[in-house]
This record gives C-alpha cells, structure tokens and sequence, in this order.
C-alpha cells in the first residue's frame, strides 16, 4: 500500500482495540521526532467518552465522527504516527484514505490483551458476560480487513513498547526513508 516514488511521512497503526496502538504509537513518534495522535482520544476531546457516545448515540454516530476525524487528521502534511481505533478501517472512506500511507497491522494473542481488556471500562464493544471472547470475535471477523490494508504486520504479543517500536522502525527502515524524502 505504500507509495514507494515518494516516502510516507505517516505511519498508521491498526488492529485490535487493546493491542497497544497509543503506547506503542507513542514510542515509535518518539523515536522518530514525529508527532503522534490517536484518533480515539480526539474524538473522546472533542466528543466525550466514546462509551457515552455509544450510549446516546450509537455505534453508527460514533463511526461517523471517527471517519471524520481520522481524515481532518491524515491531511496533515507534517509527519505524523497515527493510531486507530480497532473498527475504525471498517470504513471504506477510510480505507481509500490510507492508500500510499505506511499501513501497520499491530496483532497480539488474546492472552496478552486479556489483563487489558479486564480493567477498562470504556470499550462498549466488549461490553457483557465474556468480553476476552468478544474480543476474539472481533478480531476474527475484522482480520481480513487488518491484512489487506497493512503493508506489515508486527507481532506485540512479547516486548516492551520501547522494543516494539525500535523493531518497527527498524523493519520499515523510515530513518532512510526520512532523509531521503528530504533531500528530493
């Protein structure tokens, strides 16, 4: 999906809520002098609390203010690590969006999400009896759409986010890339 003729100067993370898109997205801005932002928690500032937004509204409203936020987001021309929500590709707007965008699909076992996903309250989806289930339900029926849109796929189920994101940088060589774009 990458534009090979001109460097991506945006990283997109997707895959499954509580896999560690915002912590891992961070380290990798860090690392990279990029600015970093996580289109969950603008939509929560400009919004509220997306559990509330579900409440009031319902999924479909949220989806809407999410699709819109994530492209007043990836028209940024300054280089930016962007992390989304695990439903938010589902969009087919946002897909073309993300076409000669550096795609990562960040992808984990249930057993590294579990402790996660137990201690928050803010994931409507996972709401109910069995929520690590539901998450693998998820997953599952999104998995197809992770895989198609992503240029790689990194494995977060073992590492630090400090790690993880030195591995990434590493496996998208985007230092080369950087200075490269610059120099044209």
């Amino acid at each position: 999906m990458s534009n090979t003729a001109q460097p991506s100067r945006t990283v997109v993370l997707i895959g499954p809520m509580a896999v560690g898109k915002t912590t891992l997205g961070a380290e990798l801005a860090q690392l990279l002098g990029w600015e970093f932002v996580d289109s969950d928690q603008v939509v929560e500032s400009q919004h509220g609390k997306i559990s509330d937004i579900f409440a009031s509204r319902g999924e479909s409203w949220f989806r809407q203010l999410e699709a819109r936020t994530i492209a007043t987001l990836l028209r940024s021309e300054a280089p930016l690590v962007l992390s989304l929500g695990g439903g938010a590709v589902l969009d087919t707007g946002t897909q073309q969006l993300l076409v000669g965008r550096t795609v990562v699909y960040l992808n984990a076992r249930p057993e590294t999400v579990r402790a996660r996903i137990l201690r928050s309250s803010n994931r409507p989806l996972l709401a109910g009896e069995d929520p690590i289930a539901r998450w693998q339900q998820l997953k599952n029926s999104r998995e197809g759409v992770y895989q198609r849109l992503s240029d790689l796929t990194l494995d977060v189920s073992q590492g630090s986010a400090r790690e993880l994101a030195q591995s990434l940088l590493e496996q998208l060589d985007l230092r080369t890339n950087i200075h490269d774009g610059e120099s044209q």
